[in-house]
Order: structure tokens, then sequence, then C-alpha cells
């Protein structure tokens, strides 16, 4: 293997490490709160 081959192939891999590590944190069961309550604050009636 080359050189450019094994950049390209860590940089992939960090990639996509990078993209799991980032759905695992969004999906979190214990940021459901968190992430929903924009929606509800969207659905409450105005003053």
């Amino acid at each position: 293997m080359t050189f450019s081959a094994v950049a390209y192939t860590v940089f992939t891999l960090t990639l996509a490490a990078v993209f799991t590590g980032i759905l695992i944190y969004y999906y979190n069961p214990k940021r459901k709160k968190e992430i929903e309550k924009p929606k509800h604050r969207m659905l409450d009636e105005d003053e």
C-alpha cells in the first residue's frame, strides 16, 4: 500500500467514527427531553 492509500483509509475511518459519535450523542435517550423541547414550545399557546 502506498502512503496516500493508507492516508485516505485512515481519514475515511476517522470521519466514519466522528459521524457515528455524533449520531450516538444526538439520539441518546437521555437527551430526548432537550431535543423535544423546541417542538413543544412551538405548539404552546401564545400569551
